[in-house]
């Protein structure tokens, strides 16, 4: 149950107060307890995030191989925008009212050694808090750190529990580095990698170096990630599945099958795979100028009980209702493309660009209400202004759905994020969304972020509006 409007504004308060105590107490602890990866030769950063610190492994760290590791993290954002222009409002819309809103998690990642090649990893989460507006009204939601599920007060869950076994070939050795869900070790070049248990999709599949992390990286959900990978998941994000890699020097094959929830958009997975999505992935790697890029090729195919928008704007017609998806779902496929590029400009400038498109005759089952969408952006490291630990971004998205989909919430039908009640006329979404992140000791990070979205929902009677955003995000 949800509460009032009143106590809200007041459970709200408490949340800030709260969060800003909470920020301030890791940060001193972070900082003080920080790995100077200075005082440690040898041990490479991670290019997952900026962040120079590396939280201890539990084992010796003179040891190649870790036994066990133990990191861990905290976030905390937090929005807000003005009032806009909105003529009318729905059940699904984003308050036109000037409002804000925050997240916080904390999150354990603890893995331990198994046998040669076998590590099992565990994350427990505690988080807090709702994205602007319950998470509603917008395609490209604007922060990735909020859940479909928001509830005012700490809970816990366990977000990933699975393993993983890597099976080494031939090539050349490296050294893995020890961080979040990976042991210290060596490996080779050429290897085989399972991975399975409750995870994310987009751990394995659609990542990219400059726009995959909102802890680090861009906050909209359509720039982490392609807008039209409408990928497994259940409301927080995370599903039951199996992926299998090959890794050669160049490139890399990867598969897939996943668990799909019980009905769209849900809380709870259909654990028996009645519903299931099939991926598979072919990602490229390469040198252009000097300067390492990648290029992935991502195909999905989602096979479950969903809704035909046709036949729900009929049934609409025909009993003078609402159209809603929820009464003509039967078992069908709905099926997606991803192109995914990186490419390195020099040491401290890169590049990113997707593009997506999916059925969209059908209702979206798990992501968001996307048919098609492209974006492209920049990344750049503060070397040439002496803070190389600093990251700018700026990137732009343009998010549609099919005619079919306009006809549906035309009708005033609800989707997983959208629904403005009417949809008179179209336009594109389109989002402008820049960064600034700075390191404020080796272990800890703020960022400051601005996103302009025009057309929110695809409703060009509704917007222009602005958010803003703070991060503060530590590692320990």
């Amino acid at each position: 149950m949800m509460p009032s409007p009143h106590s809200r504004g007041f459970i709200s308060s408490l949340s800030i107060a709260r969060s800003i105590s909470g920020c301030l107490l890791i940060l001193c602890f972070s900082c003080a307890f920080a790995d100077h990866t200075d005082d440690k030769p040898g041990i490479p950063v991670s290019d997952e995030s900026s962040t120079s610190g590396i939280a201890e492994s539990i084992s010796d760290p003179s040891n190649t191989n870790e036994k066990a590791s133990l990191h861990g993290q905290f976030t905390n954002v937090y929005q807000w925008h003005d009032s806009f222009k909105a003529p009318y409002t729905g059940a699904n819309s984003l308050t036109p009212q000037r409002t804000h809103a925050q997240t916080n998690d904390l999150t354990l990642y603890a893995g331990i050694r198994l046998w040669q090649g076998g590590e099992l990893y565990i994350n427990p989460e505690i988080d807090e808090g709702f994205g602007l507006s319950n998470t509603l009204g917008l395609a490209g939601f604007a922060s990735g750190e909020a859940y479909k599920v928001g509830k005012a007060y700490p809970y816990l869950r366990f977000q990933r529990l699975f393993f993983r076994q890597v099976i080494n070939l031939d090539g050349e050795q490296y050294q893995v580095e020890s961080a979040a869900n990976q042991l210290a070790g060596s490996r080779s070049s050429n290897n085989i990698v399972f991975t399975a248990g409750k995870l994310s999709v987009v751990d394995i599949f659609d990542t990219n170096s400059y726009a995959h992390d909102p802890r680090s990286d861009f906050l909209n959900w359509s720039i982490l990630d392609a807008g039209a990978f409408d990928y497994a998941a259940d409301s927080w994000g995370y599903t039951y599945g199996a992926a299998a890699e090959w890794n050669q020097s160049r490139w890399t094959l990867r598969g897939g099958l996943f668990d799909l929830s019980k009905i769209p958009n849900n809380e709870h997975l259909e654990k028996d795979f009645r519903q299931y999505s099939l991926i598979g992935e072919l990602e490229e790697r390469h040198d252009w100028l000097g300067h390492p890029g990648k290029f992935k090729l991502l195909v999905f195919d989602n096979r479950g009980y969903m809704a035909n928008y046709s036949d729900a704007v009929k049934l609409g017609l025909e009993t003078s209702t609402t159209p809603d998806v929820a009464l003509v779902r039967h078992f069908n496929s709905r099926k997606g493309l991803v192109i995914n590029l990186e490419q390195a400009f020099n040491p401290n400038i890169g590049m990113f660009a997707r593009a997506s498109i999916n059925d969209g005759s059908k209702e979206a089952f798990e992501f968001t209400d996307i048919n098609k969408s492209v974006e492209a952006g920049l990344s750049i490291r503060g070397g040439s202004w002496n803070r190389p630990n600093d990251t700018v971004g700026i990137a732009g998205v343009i998010n549609g759905i099919s005619d079919k989909a306009r006809t549906y919430f035309a009708s005033g039908g609800l989707g997983i994020l959208i629904g403005d009640g009417q949809l008179v006329h179209y336009g594109t979404e389109r989002i402008l969304e820049a960064y600034y992140s700075t390191q404020i000791c080796p272990n800890a990070r703020i960022s400051l972020d601005y996103q302009h979205v025009d057309n929110p929902s695809y409703n060009q009677d509704r917007g222009p509006v602005s958010i803003i955003g703070f991060r503060f995000h530590a590692e320990l």
